[in-house]
């Protein structure tokens, strides 16, 4: 990069309950886009998680051990606030379906209530990944079905290691 080119940076956030291999396919669709990805495991009070943010932060750490272009953290206010925060305007949404669309559409337009210079990027999810969200994880998790088709290698061994400690 030339002296003097600002760096592109992107945001990427979300509840990440459990990080799943769709979440990965778009991280790495973002880093073939910017420079930097901040991918930002968002703390809502509201919600009930069945991992505890620090637990999420660490297996989205464990899908890119070796990618110094992606930095993971965890904020606790609204989207408007951690853009301000990253300085930067660009918030990647990934989106499987019509319905996905007009959520994250419906969301843009009350952040950008908050900060108009806000600027989504809607990413479309890859075909073969349609079926992943966290809660069929979830639900695997819960079962004690195989994750293979929604978890990476790396996420389920660091779940397994948690139960372990559980047991």
């Amino acid at each position: 990069m030339q002296a003097g080119v600002q760096k592109r940076k992107c945001v990427f956030a979300g509840s990440f309950d459990p990080p799943t291999i769709g979440h990965k396919a778009m991280i790495e669709d973002c880093l073939a886009l910017f420079d930097e990805a901040v991918v930002a495991v968002m703390v809502n009070p509201g919600k009930r998680p069945c991992f505890l943010p620090e637990e999420r932060v660490e297996m989205l750490r464990r899908m890119f051990p070796d990618e110094p272009r992606i930095r993971v953290m965890t904020f606790g206010g609204t989207a408007a606030e951690l853009l301000r925060k990253e300085n930067t305007r660009i918030y990647v949404r990934g989106v499987r379906s019509a319905v996905d669309f007009e959520y994250e559409n419906a969301d843009f337009f009350a952040s950008a209530k908050l900060d108009p210079d806000i600027l989504p990027v809607y990413l479309p999810c890859r075909q073969e990944l349609l079926h992943v969200t966290s809660t069929a994880a979830r639900a695997c998790l819960r079962f004690s079905a195989p994750t293979d088709a929604f978890l990476t290698p790396e996420v389920r061994a660091y779940i397994d290691g948690l139960k372990d400690k559980k047991r």
